[in-house]
């Protein structure tokens, strides 16, 4: 017996790779459910062979549904999400609407799995955001080894972390550099993105950072420990798929970057390629269309007594939002409802 699953925003570019994935993971799937806002009433969207026409979400009945997979911004989710939850449907949500509610698990299945057990407070759970899921994956392993005391991190993320008006406009400003006629000014972002980079994503804050460089912090520390000290900077830069993150570690106790190395190899959900060569690392572009999260340039960081020095790379749309979904949900599954 298999489940009934909802894909709430299926025809958005997370939505779509929800789809792909449930199929992909061959997750137990009974019947299926694209929903979309009125305007996109009718859009056809792939699930493996098949080709499902969305629904009206605005008068989708949620009762007698399993898991609904929300892929929306937080405005909508804001919406919709409870009258799912109320009628018994548990929600996997990817916006940040939820993400700091004490009563809402904040969930990465390789880091936290045993935190699905609390989605009964409200019958929802949370997905983090991209640019952290991929860094405590990095994390975990290390912090169980060694204690983490403090977290240096700079992003390079890239626009379709903006969603398809970000893709759209790299792409149009990248084809106007070439036709000097056709100026596209900056709508999306705050300054040209296509050959240049952008160190701010989100609105600014009291302290001086951005939002997202915010979540970073509050995040990590609900999902892997309070105690972790976390400084971030987050940068969008001009690739088309795939955030890359510069990540500084000190801990309590020495670890070897050997050690290390050989504790990442092992770890779920990771890919390590460091070799000291030529090209002997993961760029973005590489890990497009791929579940793990790649890890390069492990190093020991000389200028403190107990650091590392490392690179990871990793699909946003993917493990930094629909993988990470579909991850919570076989584990919900595994752990709680015990079907399929």
């Amino acid at each position: 017996m298999g489940y009934r699953i909802v894909v709430v925003g299926a025809t958005g570019n997370v939505g779509r790779e929800m789809l792909n994935i449930l199929a992909e993971r061959q997750f137990p799937v009974d019947e299926i459910a694209a929903l979309a806002s009125r305007k996109s009433l009718g859009t056809e969207v792939s699930f493996g062979d098949k080709t499902l026409k969305t629904l009206d979400l605005d008068t989708f009945d949620f009762t007698g549904w399993d898991i609904a997979l929300f892929a929306i911004g937080s405005d909508v989710t804001n919406a919709y999400a409870t009258k799912s939850a109320k009628a018994g449907c548990v929600v996997i949500d990817n916006s940040s609407l939820y993400r700091y509610d004490a009563d809402v698990p904040l969930v990465v299945p390789e880091v936290n799995p045993e935190a699905v057990r609390g989605y009964t407070k409200k019958n929802i759970i949370a997905n983090p955001n991209c640019s952290t899921a991929q860094m405590v994956v990095a994390l975990k392993p290390l912090h169980d080894r060694a204690r983490i005391k403090r977290v240096v991190v700079s992003t390079y993320q890239s626009v379709s972390g903006a969603g398809k008006e970000g893709i759209d406009e790299l792409w149009d400003q990248t084809k106007s550099i070439y036709n000097p006629t056709d100026d596209k000014p900056a709508k999306k972002f705050t300054k040209q993105i296509a050959f240049n980079v952008i160190p701010h994503i989100d609105v600014f804050m009291d302290s001086g950072d951005t939002k997202e460089e915010w979540k970073m912090v509050a995040e990590t520390k609900k999902i892997l420990d309070p105690k972790i000290k976390v400084t971030a900077t987050c940068v969008r830069v001009p690739v088309f798929v795939g955030h890359s993150e510069a990540i500084n570690i000190e801990f309590e106790d020495h670890l070897d970057e050997n050690e290390a190395r050989d504790i990442l190899r092992e770890s779920p959900g990771i890919m390590v390629i460091d070799k000291r060569e030529d090209g002997g690392y993961v760029t973005p572009i590489e890990c497009v269309g791929d579940y793990a999260t790649f890890i390069s340039r492990i190093r020991q960081d000389s200028t403190i007594d107990n650091g590392l020095n490392l690179w990871c790379v990793s699909d946003n749309l993917r493990k930094g939002a629909a993988l990470n979904a579909v991850q919570i949900a076989e584990t919900l599954g595994r752990l709680c409802l015990k079907k399929g």
